[in-house]
């Protein structure tokens, strides 16, 4: 039988609304969903491949998600100095096809995410919150996905929508913008129930 032969490793690089983060796209699939590897330690747990780009000094946040990696590096580096050194290290890395994200990582996530849901909705409340993720889920995460972020709905609490905003997003001078007048302007109108959509540090 004859061996196959993989195609070769393609990376290109996309700008983000965040001038600190710079998405870097692959054509071979990462990981299936959202990683988001604010730091170090978080990186250690979870991800040989967030851990590896952390140990370049200019690297500042990691956030992987299906085939592309979102870098945000450190104020006091120009992109034009280290874009390419970036590249490189991302392409080789994925051609040696180490580990990119550990096992159980989205079982984790998800309990986390449970916990945090301190407060189980009820009744109508239920059902509010059923409609605004359904809608933060269709409407905003792939748009923010495409900036290289992603969005979480974090809780709802008397007419206000917290979420935590991840990968370029996060940060980011322009997702403020992107918030009130993009999220919060659809969310009011769809939802008339909403007052308000705040960003939680997540």
């Amino acid at each position: 039988m004859e061996p196959t032969i993989k195609s070769p490793v393609m990376l290109y690089t996309e700008q983000t609304p965040n001038p600190e983060s710079l998405k870097f796209v692959t054509n071979r699939m990462l990981y299936h969903g959202t990683a988001d590897f604010k730091d170090k330690e978080s990186a250690q747990e979870w991800s040989p491949m967030a851990l590896a780009l952390y140990d370049l000094p200019y690297v500042r946040g990691v956030y992987i998600n299906n085939n592309f990696v979102t870098v945000t590096k450190e104020i006091n580096y120009n992109w034009d100095d280290i874009m390419l050194r970036i590249k490189d290290f991302i392409k080789k890395y994925v051609e040696s096809e180490a580990v990119v994200i550990n096992d159980g990582y989205a079982e984790a996530m998800e309990k986390q995410a449970k916990i945090e849901q301190e407060t189980p909705y009820e009744g109508d409340e239920a059902e509010l919150v059923k409609k605004i993720v359904n809608i933060i889920d269709t409407y905003v995460k792939p748009a923010v996905g495409l900036d290289g972020g992603n969005i979480e709905f974090k809780k709802y609490e008397d007419g206000v929508v917290y979420v935590i905003m991840q990968g370029s997003c996060s940060g980011c001078p322009s997702s403020t913008l992107t918030l009130k007048a993009g999220i919060e302007g659809m969310l009011k109108r769809m939802v008339p129930q909403v007052r308000e959509v705040v960003q939680e540090m997540g």
